[in-house]
This record gives structure tokens, sequence and C-alpha cells, in this order.
């Protein structure tokens, strides 16, 4: 596909890096350009130095063949304007990043009206994310497929883990729940596991399953954690603002820690249930005095990525039971990921997966829509959510039957009301949600589990 992209900051240059690994023919508009001679010198895309509202800077692009145009700049109106006009001038499809909260309750109108296809906020899709994880603290990470129905859950093995030196086939008669492995990362490198598998311990595993066989898991394997009642964010950003916002309508206690007394007078006034606390977040003696020992749960959000690792370590190391850091620089979330911490979250890699989503849902010619896709295992590893429509194939015939891709498997089944961990003798019937995880492939549609 043709992708138009202007403003290569770091959701741009997120963006680009998984799009030019799935094949598309990207170009790049910023009105830096130093920024665009980077990303060209790294990346095989077209880049053009010039404000993405012009309408010459995006007839150079090429926006009357654009499949996609996507704007990320630093600005919400100059995102929402350039879309507009690149839709006006022949793009099929458009998306905006858009942060204000004002703007976001617009997203039915601006899509009906003006012609935006997605209105992607970063922020806010990094608190829902943040919310979800305080709320099911047992996984360092979770996502969901089918409406909730289905958790795609990240747990790191430690060495009291009973898990260690088990097969995967043995897990089901061992603690009675059903549950899939369906993918593990071991010193640097990527698994989809067979039933053979040996669990080790510092494993990173992802496991599929129901919530309620996935809370049973955790409570058989000894790392079940209480649902938070007492939370301590650190940094008053946007992230700040909806996740105090989503825990406190949750009916748990937040307390939020913000450096600027302008902003801290901003968060107190929006956000009446919520303690406010004007200080220095990284103050060892400000922690301890606000009762950081007391918590449940604490969430690093300030604005320099150093300080939230740095502060996130130091309340792990005090025993909280769950510790969520935000870092944005890609160079340091790798090294971040095998730290002392709980969760660590990028904003950039958390939008790109709806982008993907839609630019996924965008290419598909079959009908089996892709409905959900993240990127997990260090982006190595995507996990996919289709609906099996009757143009499906090979509906009825078993998995036993089928000649599935390597390095993938079909991690659950969605059927009405009914949640299914696929075994050999299993198979897709029409209207199923599918679940699939795949790794180092590109799934657009469901029969791509084919070779």
């Amino acid at each position: 596909m043709n992708i138009v992209i202007a403003g290569i900051g770091k959701m741009g240059l997120t963006l680009v890096d998984h799009l030019v690994k799935e094949g598309h023919n990207i170009t790049c508009i910023d009105i830096d350009p130093k920024v665009v001679d980077n990303v060209v010198n790294v990346y095989d895309v077209f880049g053009i130095g010039g404000n993405g509202v012009s309408c010459n800077i995006l007839k150079e692009a090429g926006i009357e063949k654009a499949q996609i145009f996507i704007s990320t700049t630093h600005s919400d109106e100059l995102n929402i304007l350039n879309c507009m006009i690149a839709k006006k001038m022949g793009a099929i499809n458009t998306i905006a990043r858009v942060r204000n909260p004002e703007y976001a309750m617009q997203s039915s109108f601006m899509r009906n009206e003006l012609g935006i296809g997605l209105m992607i906020n970063p922020e806010l899709e990094t608190a829902n994310e943040i919310s979800r994880i305080i709320r099911t603290p047992s996984a360092a990470k979770i996502e969901t497929f089918g409406k909730g129905r289905v958790e795609l859950a990240e747990i790191k093995i430690e060495r009291s883990n009973p898990l260690v030196d088990k097969t995967l086939s043995s897990l089901s008669k061992t603690f009675g729940v059903r549950v899939l492995i369906c993918a593990v990362y071991r010193k640097d490198e990527v698994f989809i596991p067979t039933g053979d598998f040996i669990i080790r311990e510092g494993d990173i595993v992802h496991i599929t399953a129901s919530h309620s066989e996935m809370s049973a898991f955790f409570k058989a394997i000894g790392v079940y954690k209480q649902r938070a009642k007492c939370v301590i964010i650190v940094g008053g950003s946007r992230i700040a603002y909806y996740l105090a916002k989503q825990l406190v309508e949750s009916k748990i206690n937040v307390k939020l820690i913000e450096n600027s007394e302008l902003r801290s007078m901003e968060l107190d006034e929006v956000l009446p249930k919520v303690h406010v606390v004007c200080g220095d977040g990284t103050d060892q003696n400000l922690l301890i005095e606000e009762g950081l020992e007391e918590v449940d749960a604490f969430v690093a959000l300030t604005g320099i990525d150093e300080e939230n690792i740095i502060v996130s370590l130091y309340a792990k190391q005090i025993g909280i039971p769950t510790v969520i850091s935000k870092v944005h620089k890609t160079n340091l979330l790798d090294m971040a990921r095998t730290l002392n911490i709980d969760s660590v979250m990028s904003p950039s890699a958390i939008s790109a997966n709806y982008v993907l989503q839609y630019v996924r849902a965008k290419q598909n010619a079959q009908g089996h829509n892709v409905r959900t896709l993240y990127k997990i295992v260090n982006g190595e590893v995507e996990a996919v959510e289709f609906l099996a429509t009757d143009k499906c194939k090979f509906l009825g015939v078993s998995f036993k039957e089928l000649n599935l891709k390597r390095d993938l498997l079909i991690a659950s089944i969605i059927r009405g009301n009914k949640v299914i961990i696929p075994s050999g003798n299993d198979c897709i019937e029409q209207d199923d949600i599918v679940i699939v995880v795949a790794k180092n492939l590109i799934l657009n549609d469901l029969e791509d589990i084919l070779p």
C-alpha cells in the first residue's frame, strides 16, 4: 500500500519501522530536513522536507495515490487539518493523532463529517493499558480479544514458580485449568512452543485463556495478586490524568505527585477525587512521607525516561507489588524490559498496534477482517483476532488435517459465549472469532495461516 506519514517524531518513526517491515511504500514528511535525512538514511522510504498541510508538499508526496495518510505532528489541530486536506486531494483513508480530550469526545463527528477514518490518542491508549494491569495485577501486561472474553497475559517465571521444568502438555492435567502458552521469550530468543516445550526459570511467557480460567491459573501457580486498592502516580502528564480518572472511577484510591505547581493546581481542579501533591516524585523522602511503602501499585509517568526507570527500580526494591514505568526512547525500551520492573510502557508502540490493525483491515480482500492486533515479545510476535466468514475455505476441517505455517498457532476460538483452547480435533466454524499467534509473519487474512 502507498502510505504517507506527516510528522516523524517518536510515534511517526515507530510507524515507519513497522510499516516498512510489512512491505508498504512509505513517504515521510517532516518540517525538519535533518529528521527527513535521518529516516531516509535508515529506512527504504521517500522523504520530503516541508509542512504536511501544504498542497504542493502533499502533491509531491503522491497523495492522490495514497491508500492511507497518517498525521502525527505535535499539534492536534494541524493533524486534523492535514487529514482534511489529504482527503480532499485524494487520500482514501486518513489517520490523525489527537491527544486533546475535548477533540477525542468528538470522534464520531470527525469521522462522519471530516472524513478522518481513525483518531489515535497515545496517552489515552497507554492509560487504558496501565489501568488493565492495575486491575489485573498478576500479569505484567494484559491484552484482550473478543470484547474481553479472551485475555493474553504476560508473566515472568521466577525460580519459585511451579511451572519451572514443566512441559506445556502437562499443564492442563497438573493445574486443572485450560490455558495456552502461546509465546516464550528466553535469553533473546523467541519461541512459539509445542507441547513438549519445557518452561525454564527466567522465561517470559505469554498465555491465552478466558478471564475466569486465567484467574484460576494464576491462583494455581501462586502468582495471583489481589486487585489494587491504593496507587501512587508520579508525573502529571496527560497519561496520568486519564489513568487517575479511570482508577478513581473503579473505586481505587489515587495519589498523584506532580512537580509543577501550576499543573498540580490544574489536576486538583479536574480530578476532585484524586489526592494531588505538588512535589518532586523522585525525592525518596517525599515518596516515603506520602506512603509509598503502603501502596499496592506505583506508576512512573514523568517526562524523563531515566527518572521513570530509577524511581520504578526503587519502588520495586522496597517491595511494591506492581510497578509500571513509561519509557519513550526506543533505545532504552529493551534495556528497561530486562530490569526488575513489572511493566514497561511505550505510548508509541501501543499506538502503532492500533494503526497496524487499521492498515491490515484496509488491506483485507477476503472478508476475514483483522479485528484486533497486538505486537508482543518486543514486536517479534503478533497476536491477531479474525472473524471467520463463509468465505473461509477450511471451515469444519480439523486442525490436525490442516498444514499450518511454522511458528504459528491458533491460540483461542470464541464461539458464541464459549471460549475454546483448541486441540487437533477442533476446527473453525463460520462466525467464530479466531485468535492467531505468529512469529515473524504478517497475517492480513485468516487464509494466511496456511502455507
